[in-house]
């Protein structure tokens, strides 16, 4: 298991609590934190209290002074990154949680090390020089900030239940996060109950399965495969192995494609999930990716166009994005 430290440019990752939340769930996912700090922190960060004491976050406060201002947090950084890659080992795992490509000699001293680096930043704040050089690097704005795919039923406009009891969306989110667990594995195959159970502790670490009603692990599992049918659950001598469903059930559940008559909905959703997140701007690659990943059939012909430009010009009409050009000549979009 990845022992990982954690360190989080605030000024660059524009963090709120949500988003900050986000990251540490994603990097719990992976393995477990043993260090954790955030820098250029401010009284207007002061949100993040509750979640930085909650994960045992220590945070090094922003001192203002001279032109060059911006680079005492980043230099801090770079400095205790490297006390900490030099003096603890038992970390093989750095998350810089920044785009800035003033950590890239940072990123190769570690990888040099021998250190796995994840880097972690807003599209708009990432650098391609920095996206290269870490082992690998994710977008802020794909976590945690897509809209849940719409399905035949209800698109015709199924009636559903008016509301559901509490227990059931316990079970609706512990199922979401368990199959979040598995996207996030390397690989796609099956794990140990005790080895999902434990990186479910991780995240959450007041998970009991009494609290569902049931008397084990594996009987939750059960239930929750039982119910939602996301889950795979075998007991093969003794050994209870879970998986991700093959195949997504083919009948009244399944999922809607986008058309010329629906895909305006669909990319609203998603740039609404955006916002919501508090990003101002993303890379076009993101949207599309988001996109791929809610409805994988999406391909612009079945809308209407030639390529993604085409779309984006589109919205860019609608009034729902600018398209801009950041300093390295990248494309980005402006949410409006």
């Amino acid at each position: 298991m990845a022992k990982f430290a954690v360190f989080v440019d605030l000024e660059n990752c524009g963090a709120k609590e949500a988003t900050l939340a986000s990251i540490i769930e994603k990097v719990k996912m992976r393995g477990e934190i043993l260090l954790g700090r955030v820098y250029g922190y401010t009284d207007r960060f002061s949100d993040l209290k509750q979640i930085l004491l909650s994960n045992t976050f220590s945070v090094v406060p922003s001192i203002r002074y001279g032109y060059a201002q911006k680079n005492n947090a980043d230099i801090q950084l770079v400095v205790d990154a490297l006390e900490v890659a030099y003096t603890n080992p038992l970390i093989d795992s750095f998350c810089i949680v920044s785009g800035d490509s003033d950590y890239m000699p940072l990123v190769g001293r570690l990888k040099a090390m021998g250190k796995y680096v994840l880097g972690i930043s807003r599209s708009e704040a990432a650098s391609n020089i920095f996206i290269n050089a870490c082992n690998e690097f994710q977008f802020l704005e794909s976590m945690g900030s897509r809209p849940a795919p719409r399905t035949r039923q209800t698109a015709r406009g199924g009636k559903q239940k008016a509301a559901q009891s509490n227990d059931e969306m316990d079970l609706a989110a512990l199922n979401k996060l368990l199959c979040d667990v598995f996207e996030e594995q390397d690989d796609t195959g099956e794990m140990y109950a005790s080895e999902l159970k434990g990186v479910l502790t991780r995240l959450r670490p007041d998970f009991n399965e009494k609290t569902y009603g049931c008397a084990t692990f594996y009987k939750l599992l059960q239930k929750l495969a039982s119910k939602f049918g996301d889950l795979r659950v075998t007991n093969d001598n003794f050994n209870v192995m879970v998986s991700l469903a093959a195949q997504a059930d083919a009948g009244e559940e399944e999922q809607i494609q986008l058309t010329r008559e629906n895909w305006h909905e669909a990319f609203e959703a998603q740039l609404k999930a955006y916002k919501e997140g508090g990003f101002d701007r993303i890379n076009p690659s993101i949207l599309k990716a988001d996109i791929l990943t809610t409805y994988p059939d999406y391909n612009e012909r079945a809308i209407g166009f030639k390529r993604f430009s085409e779309v984006m010009k589109q919205l860019e009409k609608d009034g729902l994005v600018q398209v801009e050009m950041d300093e390295e000549n990248t494309m980005m979009l402006k949410l409006m």
